[in-house]
């Protein structure tokens, strides 16, 4: 009630249910397509295997989290390397930018997770409950043993689903044959059973009854496009200076007072948002094309030119109008907005591509240990202490001789005395793909100027003694005085 007693407006309206008609057409067959792929994509990946040598995880793509590396067929990352994570996700999101720009809510339209679940579940939807109509009787009718056998089979169907999405998630981070192993004799760990429960409930949830409302109020994306999108950007749009007046018209026959829309309802009840199109460019629009389609089939069929409802920029439409030609696909894409975000995304790929060519197969980590900061020999030498973490990136064991060295008065650099914790010589080995620490004592001899003076840079050098991958790091040595 408010202040006058009168009953408070009801400021949420429920949901009304959309039940897409099936449609036949290029754009249908490219989202089957593409929903094939992705779905193909994302649940065979995990089985995928790769040789990487012995005591090395044989699945192609792993996110290793217990060792902190990521798998990728023949690439391996490293915790310090995340950057290469960093800048994928750059380009995913520039990438994202460049496809808005030129062709509107495409990603929305055709490889979005919630768009191929929801197209996915509505498939199965309509093989258990039939076409459009069936569906619309189907909910109005009141519950009976048929409809509760059909929704019974609809939401197992479903639920499959949901639980092999929820399962192939997991299988990227930990060894999938061992895991479904685990998971069907109830010894998998608690954490790959919550996971999978979660994202099982999502998926049925989103995918199966959300559906439309995902999009609409949960994603920000519909928000953040209009920044992207110009009156250059390609979308799917109605040409209502053809269209209307719309009115009802048999094949072949000609009225002069209307349009070429017929009115028929196809572009709307075969729209998986519910929307009509010829109201204009709306939020809830994903750009999946399936309007076109099915204006396309009613042109067909009352010898009408296609195009009715088509790809086309604002531009395009006030050009039409006008009687001009409108510009090319072309020219809509390559523009300086598109081309300036094509440059952006390349760049980032092609510096990802050359960092990844050049990085070096070892890394090396010095820390000084200053606890003490240095020691006092008995023949007067101080000795220094300090921490190596080497880094072997190759399936192999590998020995690496380890050296410390300072500049000259010549500037060519003198070997400083330096031995190994544990180990004879100066020769550490390196397991395959692993990371040891090794402490390493640097010692000056008595009366040299390192031992009387403060702070002395030093550099640590690390040399495989089976090749020519040599790797280094600056260090200080502290004297007396430091």
């Amino acid at each position: 009630m408010d202040a006058s007693g009168n009953p408070a407006p009801n400021l949420y309206a429920a949901r009304e249910p959309v039940f897409p008609r099936r449609v036949k057409g290029a754009f249908r067959n490219l989202k089957w397509f593409l929903m094939a792929v992705t779905l193909g994509i994302y649940y065979i990946t995990p089985w995928l295997r790769w040789d990487r040598g012995p005591g090395m995880p044989d699945q192609a793509v792993l996110v290793d989290l217990a060792n902190r590396r990521f798998f990728f067929f023949m690439i391996e990352i490293w915790p310090h390397e995340f950057y290469f994570v960093a800048g994928l996700l750059i380009m995913a999101g520039l990438g994202l930018f460049l496809f808005t720009s030129a062709l509107g809510r495409v990603w929305c339209g055709y490889a979005c997770p919630q768009t191929v679940w929801t197209d996915l579940y509505i498939l199965v939807e309509r093989w258990v409950e039939g076409d459009r109509n069936a569906r619309v009787r189907l909910w109005n009718a009141k519950w009976d043993l048929r409809k509760a056998r059909l929704r019974l089979t609809k939401w197992v169907l479903w639920l499959l689903i949901a639980l092999a999405t929820g399962g192939a998630w997991v299988f990227y981070f930990t060894d999938a044959p061992a895991l479904l192993n685990n998971l069907i004799h109830g010894t998998a760990h608690p954490i790959a059973y919550m996971t999978i429960g979660v994202l099982t409930a999502t998926t049925f949830f989103f995918g199966g009854f959300a559906r439309e409302q995902i999009c609409i109020y949960a994603c920000p994306w519909p928000r953040i496009q209009a920044a992207m999108m110009d009156e250059d950007t390609l979308v799917v749009a109605y040409r209502e200076w053809r269209g209307e007046p719309r009115g009802k018209l048999k094949k072949g026959a000609h009225d002069p007072d209307h349009g070429d829309c017929i009115d028929c309802m196809a572009c709307v009840n075969v729209c998986p948002m519910g929307i009509d199109i010829r109201e204009g460019q709306q939020l809830e629009c994903i750009t999946c094309a399936l309007c076109i389609d099915a204006c396309n089939e009613m042109m067909d069929k009352i010898g009408k030119p296609r195009g009715l409802i088509d790809y086309m920029a604002l531009k395009d439409e006030s050009a039409e109008r006008a009687g001009a030609k409108p510009k090319s696909v072309i020219k809509h894409v390559l523009r300086p907005r598109t081309l300036l975000y094509f440059t952006l995304w390349s760049g980032i790929g092609v510096g990802l591509i050359v960092a990844l060519f050049l990085r070096s197969p070892i890394d090396l980590n010095v820390t000084p240990v200053r606890n003490p900061v240095y020691v006092l020999l008995a023949d007067g030498s101080i000795r220094n202490t300090y921490e190596l973490r080497i880094r072997n990136k190759q399936a192999e064991v590998r020995d690496f001789a380890i050296t410390a060295t300072l500049p000259g008065p010549d500037g060519a650099p003198v070997e400083l005395p330096l031995t190994l914790e544990g180990v004879e010589g100066n020769v550490a080995r390196v397991a395959a793909d692993e990371t040891l620490t090794q402490r390493v004592y640097v010692t000056a001899p008595p009366g040299n100027d390192m031992a009387n003076a403060g702070l002395t840079d030093i550099t640590i050098w690390l040399q495989d003694q089976g090749g020519s991958d040599r790797a280094s790091a600056g260090t200080v040595f502290t004297g007396k005085d430091g």
